[in-house]
């Protein structure tokens, strides 16, 4: 029988065993002793707070989700952000621990967590209607892929149909989240939209290296230091290996044109670090597809962690389906159009 997912009653979840008392001496047994404040701050997939230290500083700690991750997965995370840092590319990168370590471990109630902490840092988004922005963006993300290309994740995910779309799309079937009304015609839609993603990761070989994966706006950290202002990374939660288009699509919005003029830009400055192949503009609307599937199941997957039906109160609904099924079917219309024509740049 379909269950809608805001029908399905609450489960304890591991993040409730959470409180500010388990998150101070968790902190503590690592070496990091707070004052007593602390405010969490927003996250869906783990849960981050903002810790104030008895010695005037301050942290930011990142409890992950359980089971997510493996341990060498988070190290793979952790090490290409020391990477970045060596090679002075302004990213957020955990603190080494008193153990020397950047990832922790506690047991709370019995319930194992994995843990690290970061370095409070300021700022705001990036301006991306500034054409100068989306240039230091262009050139930010070259010099992260200039490290990115050094050395293969060995642990952590692809980014590729199998991984981001099909798989998404059997977890969703088998989770029985899709009003039976809907279900045909929304995975009619999912199917012939990941043969046009299939087709077109076949049809464009790009280079596969390591990626930021989730490079959206919120995890861009904007400073306004003089000198030293600019972006900053703040989240490496999501890196995969992919193609370098990833981490340069989704700072783009608005219509064909907008957009062609956007590129454009963050091309100016990503060809002044690194060499981009123009046959991958062709890849932007598969990976929004892919991103649109995936969303789907991660938003079902996540139903029993409390923060999410709050946080997202239309998502199982008969409207929620209808308007992925049609936005779908426009993924479909756009993956068939000609992309981003941008050839005067090579």
């Amino acid at each position: 029988m379909n269950v809608a997912p805001a029908d399905r009653p609450s489960t304890d979840h591991p993040f409730d065993h959470l409180t500010p008392q388990a998150v101070l001496d968790a902190l503590d047994a690592v070496g990091l002793r707070g004052d007593g404040r602390l405010l969490q701050l927003n996250s869906y997939e783990n849960r981050v707070f903002q810790v104030m230290l008895e010695d005037g500083g301050a942290v930011v700690a990142k409890f992950y989700r359980p089971a997510r991750w493996s341990d060498a997965q988070i190290a793979e995370e952790h090490g290409f952000a020391a990477e970045l840092a060596a090679a002075e590319v302004p990213v957020v990168a955990p603190l080494r621990l008193a153990d020397g370590s950047t990832l922790a471990h506690a047991l709370i109630d019995d319930q194992p967590f994995r843990l690290a902490a970061y370095p409070m840092c300021s700022g705001h988004g990036p301006e991306l209607e500034d054409l100068d922005t989306l240039r230091w963006l262009g050139r930010f993300i070259a010099r992260l892929h200039v490290v990115g290309v050094q050395q293969p994740f060995l642990h952590r995910r692809t980014m590729d149909a199998a991984t981001f779309g099909h798989a998404p799309l059997a977890r969703l079937l088998a989770l029985d989240v899709i009003p039976p009304a809907q279900v045909g015609a929304f995975e009619s839609v999912c199917r012939q939209a990941l043969a046009m993603v299939d087709a077109a990761m076949t049809a464009v070989p790009a280079q596969p290296l390591r990626l930021h994966g989730d490079c959206h706006p919120g995890n861009i950290l904007w400073r306004d230091e003089g000198d030293r202002g600019g972006p900053q990374i703040v989240d490496l939660d999501d890196a995969v290996t992919g193609p370098a288009i990833q981490d340069l699509w989704m700072l783009l919005s608005g219509d064909a044109a907008a957009m062609r003029s956007q590129m454009a830009a963050v091309l100016q400055g990503y060809r002044q670090f690194r060499a981009f192949d123009s046959r991958e503009l062709a890849l932007i609307e598969p990976l929004r597809t892919l991103r649109m599937i995936h969303h789907s199941a991660w938003l079902a997957e996540r139903w029993d962690d409390p923060a999410f039906p709050i946080a997202f109160p239309w998502f199982g609904t008969a409207g929620y389906w209808g308007q992925q099924t049609m936005q779908l079917g426009e993924q479909i219309e756009a993956m068939a159009a000609p992309p981003l024509d941008l050839a005067w740049l090579d």
